[in-house]
C-alpha cells in the first residue's frame, strides 16, 4: 500500500514537472525545431549516409564557419552568410576533386581549414566585441526564434518535396550512379542539387546542434536505422523518429540538469545507437543458435 502511494506521487511529480516545463514558449519552439530538424535530417542523413558523404558534409559544415565570419564582419545574418559559403565549398569541393588531380579527401581538408581560418580572421576584424560564437559552435535548441522555425520548416516541406517528386532519381543515384547514367539519368544536376540540400540542411540547424555537432544529426540516427533495415524509404522514416524521439529525451534532460543541450541530444543519439548495436548482436547470436552468456 505505501509502495503504491509512494508510485502515485512519483507519478504526479514528474507529470506536474512535465506539465511545467511545456509552459514555457522557449520550450515549445525547441520541440518544434526538434521536430522539423529530425525530419530534414532524416531525408538528407540517408542519402549522406547512403552516398558515403559524411567527410564531405564534415567539410561543408566546418567551411560554413567562414561565412559567421563574414556575416558578422558586413553587418547581415550569420546564417544568411553561412548558406552562401556552404553551397560555394560544397560545389567547390566537386568541382576541384572532379576537374583538377587534387583528390577529393584533400579538397575537403582544404576548404574546411580554408573556411575556418576565415571565420576567426572576419570575426576579430569585426569593429567591437568579439560576438559570443557558443551557440554556432555547438548549437542551443533552447534559443531558436520564430524566424528560425520558419526557415526550418521551409526546408523541411522543399526537401521533402523533392524527395517524393524525384524519389527514383534520387534513389538510382544513391547507390549506383553508374547504373542511373546508363539510364539517361540527369546525375549531374542531381549532384549538384543534393549538394545544396545538404549545405541548407546543414546551415538551418546549425541553431540547434552547432558546427561541430550537426553532422551527428545527419549520420547517428541514419546508422542506427540502418542497422535494422537496409531499404532508403525505411531508413528515412526510422531515423527521422529515433532524431525526434533522441532530440526529445536530450532536450528534457538538458533542461533538468542544465547542461547543453546540443550535446546532450548528441549524446542520447549515441547511446541509442548503442543499444540499438547491442540489441542486433543479441538478435545476431540467437539466429546463428548460439547461447547467450
Amino acid at each position: 500500500m505505501m509502495s503504491i502511494s509512494f508510485m502515485i506521487i512519483l507519478t504526479t511529480t514528474s507529470t506536474n514537472k512535465m506539465t511545467g516545463i511545456l509552459s514555457y514558449e522557449f520550450v515549445l519552439h525547441a520541440l518544434e525545431a526538434a521536430l522539423l530538424a529530425s525530419i530534414s535530417c532524416g531525408f538528407i542523413g540517408a542519402y549522406i549516409v547512403a552516398r558515403r558523404m559524411v567527410f564531405i558534409s564534415g567539410g561543408i559544415t566546418h567551411a560554413s564557419f567562414g561565412g559567421i565570419g563574414l556575416g558578422y564582419f558586413l553587418g547581415i545574418n550569420p546564417i544568411l552568410g553561412a548558406a552562401v559559403f556552404s553551397i560555394l565549398s560544397a560545389f567547390g569541393i566537386r568541382i576541384v576533386s572532379k576537374q583538377t588531380d587534387i583528390r577529393e579527401d584533400s579538397a575537403i581538408g582544404i576548404l574546411w581549414s580554408f573556411g575556418m581560418a576565415v571565420g576567426i580572421i572576419f570575426i576579430y576584424l569585426t569593429p567591437g566585441y568579439a560576438p559570443n560564437l557558443m551557440s554556432y559552435l555547438f548549437g542551443s535548441i533552447l534559443t531558436v526564434t520564430p524566424t528560425d522555425l520558419a526557415m526550418m520548416g521551409i526546408l523541411a516541406v522543399v526537401t521533402v518535396v523533392i524527395f517524393l517528386m524525384f524519389y527514383r532519381t534520387i534513389l538510382f543515384i544513391s547507390f549506383d550512379e553508374e547504373y542511373a547514367r546508363s539510364h539517361n539519368a540527369p546525375v549531374e544536376t542531381f549532384n549538384y542539387l543534393m549538394l545544396t540540400l545538404v549545405a541548407l540542411v546543414i546551415v538551418i540547424n546549425i541553431r540547434v546542434a552547432g558546427i561541430i555537432l550537426v553532422i551527428s544529426y545527419l549520420t547517428i540516427p541514419q546508422s542506427t536505422a540502418n542497422l535494422f533495415v537496409n531499404d532508403l524509404k525505411k531508413i528515412i522514416f526510422l531515423s527521422t523518429i529515433i532524431s525526434f524521439s533522441g532530440s526529445v529525451a536530450g532536450l528534457f534532460i538538458s533542461y533538468y540538469y542544465n547542461i547543453p543541450s546540443g550535446a546532450t541530444i548528441i549524446f542520447v543519439f549515441v547511446l541509442i545507437f548503442m543499444i540499438a548495436r547491442f540489441l542486433q548482436y543479441l538478435r545476431n547470436l540467437k539466429q546463428r543458435g548460439n547461447p547467450i552468456v
